[in-house]
């Protein structure tokens, strides 16, 4: 397994750049040794597929690299969140865990099997999950001896209806969601958040998601390493669930550049 292709790449931007576009949950690929342990069918999992992947966010942040005057770096998922979801923990501490979504999934997002009962989960963590968590933390560590600090922005998207799997999805559901984190996200980059993407309309705080991904190397203990979540309502740039992009996608890029200007400056 060590020398099949690595289902991440960081894609590198400008030296001075501090920012990190990192986007996990945007590629429906699984490979085919993974795809076996799955229970659904083909169909069934194309539609498991249709609703559990953030659809395009991968475009929107390409997008708003090429836009923004000092270039970010960009960390992506090459692999569905099916194979191992990175931003989970992958221990007791996940409360995903509780809906059998925790770092490897063992239900889909209606609470139906997607792998059978007393699946280990090691082998996928092993392969797929720890190679990730250290390449990031390896990313960030770049950032932060280049220009003295790194701001991760996580990109995501979300349905316009809560799903079953939802642990709080009663909450409001705006076009814009920021995830936030009390030790890495300062007042400054939220502020720039609600400015950056106002013409998206109306920004949210932490529902129906929140926190946000910093590896655990830095996770409360360097403040110099930022990090914040956009969520974005799927209806505000696509046909859900799974379907293509429409005319929003450019505008939410072009409101992530700014984001990402104001951050880098």
């Amino acid at each position: 397994m060590t020398d099949a292709p690595p289902t991440f790449e960081l894609l590198p931007g400008a030296a001075t750049s501090p920012v990190i576009l990192h986007v996990p949950h945007s590629s429906r690929e699984i490979p085919a040794d993974v795809r076996t342990g799955i229970v659904l069918d083909d169909p069934a999992l194309e539609r498991e597929l249709d609703h559990i992947t953030d659809a395009h966010t991968a475009r929107i942040a390409e997008a708003a690299a090429a836009l923004a005057g000092v270039t970010p770096w960009r960390f992506v998922n090459l692999a569905s969140r099916l194979v191992v979801d990175p931003e989970r923990f992958p221990d007791e501490r996940e409360e995903m865990t509780a809906v059998g979504m925790g770092a490897v999934y063992t239900r889909t997002t209606h609470r139906e099997v997607l792998r059978a009962e007393g699946t280990d989960p090691a082998p996928l963590i092993e392969r797929f999950f720890r190679p990730y968590a250290r390449a990031m933390t390896d990313a960030v560590a770049q950032r932060l001896a280049a220009t003295g600090r790194a701001v991760i922005v996580d990109v995501h998207s979300y349905p316009t209806a809560p799903l079953p799997y939802e642990l709080h999805g009663r909450g409001p559901r705006p076009p814009v969601c920021l995830g936030t984190d009390r030790f890495h996200t300062s007042p400054e980059l939220l502020a720039a958040a609600r400015a950056a993407f106002a013409p998206c309309g109306e920004t949210g705080l932490d529902s129906p998601f929140s926190g946000t991904y910093v590896p655990l190397e830095f996770h409360g203990q360097r403040r110099e390493v930022g990090a914040l979540m956009v969520e974005i309502r799927r209806d505000t740039y696509m046909s859900e669930p799974g379907g293509p992009a429409g005319p929003g996608l450019s505008r939410l890029a072009a409101s992530l550049a700014a984001l990402v200007d104001a951050v880098s400056a």
